[in-house]
């Protein structure tokens, strides 16, 4: 199956080929996506497990919003940097089987977070009276939608 034309024309633009022939854009970029990785996806975990009952000593009303604040930085860092990746081999990687179940995953991802934030961010006072099962297996999809995610960032590479 050949690339989209789209695809095509983004990895043969200035920026596809600035990302490709700079001798420092691509792994500086490489590593700007690396930091907002960590950035999402440490606090996230942190948060994750909180919510599933672990270091109660840690209010999870104040938890979470410091917690949520690094994770939405890491994110704000991973979606340009990874536009900006994708840029240097678009064709190839419309392609790939690995990015494209990652970029599922975070869609994943992102929409149970979005729906965690609407439906429990009232109720995070009562969490360890009557901890949900519902939010909790919300903590549980994210754990692993974004371990999953990234580790298949870097699997990329090798596919």
């Amino acid at each position: 199956m050949a690339a989209p034309q789209w695809a095509i024309a983004i990895e043969h633009s200035a920026l596809g080929a600035w990302m490709r022939g700079a001798e420092f854009a691509y792994p500086i970029v490489n590593v700007l996506h690396l930091l907002g990785l960590t950035l999402l996806i440490g606090p996230m975990l942190l948060l994750d497990l909180r919510l599933l009952g672990f270091a109660r000593h840690f209010p999870l009303v104040e938890s979470s919003a410091v917690l949520t604040r690094f994770s939405v930085l890491g994110l704000a860092i991973l979606l340009p940097t990874g536009v900006l990746l994708f840029t240097a081999d678009a064709g190839p990687l419309t392609q790939n089987p690995v990015l494209l179940t990652k970029l599922a995953l975070i869609t994943v991802a992102l929409l149970n977070a979005v729906a965690f934030r609407l439906i429990w961010q009232g109720r995070l006072v009562h969490w360890d009276q009557e901890p949900p099962i519902f939010g909790r297996a919300q903590a549980v999809l994210s754990i692993g939608a974004w371990l999953i995610a990234g580790a298949l960032g870097r699997w990329i590479a090798y596919s």
